[in-house]
């Protein structure tokens, strides 16, 4: 059983920047497309920005310009560089699969943009 855990959120200001990690345990990682997601307090889990497992990577429009998602398959990890945050950014981001399997979920790192 794949287990995911998140890290590298964090408290930041309007316009800070964050870098989130996202390492799987065991070596399938590479074989999946992979996404990251986020859950704003009494809201839906939502898709933030996904990437094939040969480096694709597509945004939802929230995300577009600001967020970049990477994954090293060496490591098991995925990466969301995040830019220019806003208010709104503000939630739990979570990694998973992107794609008709689905992992358990892990812990996520919350994300908190205040002035």
């Amino acid at each position: 059983q794949v287990e995911l855990v998140e890290s590298g959120g964090g408290l930041v200001q309007p316009g800070g920047s964050l870098r989130l990690s996202c390492a799987a345990s065991g070596s399938i990682l590479r074989f999946y497309n992979m996404g990251w997601y986020r859950q704003a307090p009494g809201k839906e889990r939502e898709l933030v920005a996904g990437i094939t497992s040969g480096g694709m990577a597509t945004y939802v429009d929230s995300g577009k310009g600001r967020f970049t998602i990477s994954r090293d398959n060496a490591r098991n990890t995925v990466y969301l560089q995040m830019r220019s945050l806003k208010f709104e950014d503000t939630a739990v981001y979570y990694c998973n699969t992107h794609g008709a399997t689905i992992w358990p979920w892990g812990q996520g790192t919350q994300v908190t943009v205040s002035s």
